[in-house]
Parts: structure tokens; sequence; C-alpha cells
């Protein structure tokens, strides 16, 4: 009777049933391996993206059309959550997604592009979260920040892409602390690299794919539902007391050295 009791008051910790999820960047990739495994979960989601076309029909799932790398997006977003949460209302879990990138030398950035990756990969988040801050005040919810292991390594991608994961990672830090008392718990998910459609044109070329499994101890690229099931852990109870973090999801690419 004793272990039937325990079980049943642990369960909720272990659940994401009747929470409200926002997932940015959510038709494709991470994205919607994240959005599907809070589905799973028993999250009510609202995502978006530029074209949520992949999105139809899926149970429990509001997609919103939306480009949060620019304030016009973002507003559109942000309206389509108030009229879901309602007047008073709450969110959850709020999971920083979206993400680009241009591969190119250092010197040849424009001063476009350089804004286009800092509005994306870092802005988004960073004007989302304050935006989101009294609807996750509500709930004592959480965000969860999709990094890279490019935040704290070298590997070819483009400086301004590191740059903006790096800042990224200590924005989670900063602001774990920053509204900690608040009840909010901010963490970051870096992976490496993951089978998805924009690192499959990458991971076709036979000597590419070879080079990164060869640096990566576990000597494969990982797949989205192993970086979607570390963001629904981070989102649930059971990991209440985790935060100002960055959990990498990367087959022990970082903490490879050197081995003969």
């Amino acid at each position: 009777m004793f272990l039937l009791l325990l079980a049943a008051s642990a369960a909720p910790l272990w659940s994401l049933e009747g929470k409200t999820a926002v997932v940015t960047g959510g038709s494709k990739g991470l994205g919607r391996a994240i959005v599907d495994e809070l589905l799973s979960q028993g999250c009510e989601v609202l995502t978006c993206a530029r074209d949520v076309t992949p999105l139809g029909g899926l149970p429990r799932c509001h997609a919103v059309e939306a480009d949060v790398s620019c304030a016009e997006g973002r507003r559109k977003l942000l309206d389509a959550i108030a009229a879901h949460v309602g007047e008073g209302g709450g969110v959850d879990i709020l999971v920083n997604n979206v993400g680009t990138n241009i591969r190119k030398a250092s010197e040849e950035y424009t001063e476009a592009e350089y804004d286009l990756l800092q509005a994306t990969n870092q802005g988004a988040a960073f004007h989302l979260s304050r935006a989101c801050l009294p609807y996750l005040s509500r709930r004592r919810g959480c965000i969860i920040n999709i990094s890279s292991v490019s935040g704290s390594t070298i590997d070819n991608t483009g400086a301004v892409y590191h740059m903006n994961k790096a800042a990224m990672e200590h924005m989670t830090r900063y602001l774990a602390c920053e509204w900690g008392p608040r009840g909010i718990r901010v963490n970051a998910v870096a992976p490496w690299f993951i089978r998805t459609p924009l690192t499959e044109p990458l991971l076709s070329d036979d000597a590419f794919h070879d080079a990164v499994r060869k640096a990566t101890p576990l000597r494969r690229v990982g797949e989205p539902y192993e970086v979607a099931c570390v963001v629904a852990f981070l989102a649930m109870p059971a990991a209440g007391y985790i935060t100002g973090q960055v959990i990498g999801v990367d087959g022990a690419l970082t903490v490879e050295g050197f081995r003969y």
C-alpha cells in the first residue's frame, strides 16, 4: 500500500498533463520534435513558424504564422498567446527554439547578415522571454532555450552563430538568477549535430559525416527526439530544482580530449 501511495504522489512529477507551452519555430526539425514530444506528454502547445502548413491537424496544437525575429512577428505571437490563455491566464513553458545560420568566414559577413543572425538566434529569445514574463510568473513556469555546442566550442559554423549561442547561454544563467525569486526556472539545451532538414545537406557528404562521427565519442549524430525528450524533462516538475544550466545533448563531443 505504501508503494502504491508513493507512486501516486510521484506521478505528477513526471507529467506535463494540462500544461500550456509556447514553442517558437515549431514546424520542422528540432522545433517540430519538441512540439510532438510536449503534445505526447499532455501539453497544450501554441507554436509559430513562417510556414505553419506542416502543423495542420495536430490535436491541442495551435499554430500562428509569424516570424519572431522581428517585432511584428513577435506581436502576432503574443496576441495569439493573450487570446488563447485569456485575461489573467498563464503559460507554463516557453521554448525559444527558432534559429538560423549563414556559414562563411568572419570577414565575409555583411552587416545585414549579422543583424539577421543576431535578431533570429538571440534577440528573439530575449524579447520573447521578457514579453512572456507576466504569463510565466502566474504559473511559476519555465523557459528552455535551444542553444548549441557552438556556444562553447569552435566548429567552423561561423563566428556570428557562435557569438549568438554564447550570448543565449549567458542570458540563460542571468535570467535564472534574476527571475528565480519569482519561481521561474531558465535552462538551455545545447545539441551537437542532429539529423534535421537543416543539417541533412551537410551530413549527405560522406566525408563530412564521417568526420562528425569520428569527433563524437558515441560515433553517431543525434536524432531530434533525443533533444525533445531533454526539453520535456526540463519542463517537468521533476526538474524543479534545475535552473541556470546548459545541458549538452552531444554524444560527449564537448568533453572529448585528445586520444591516440
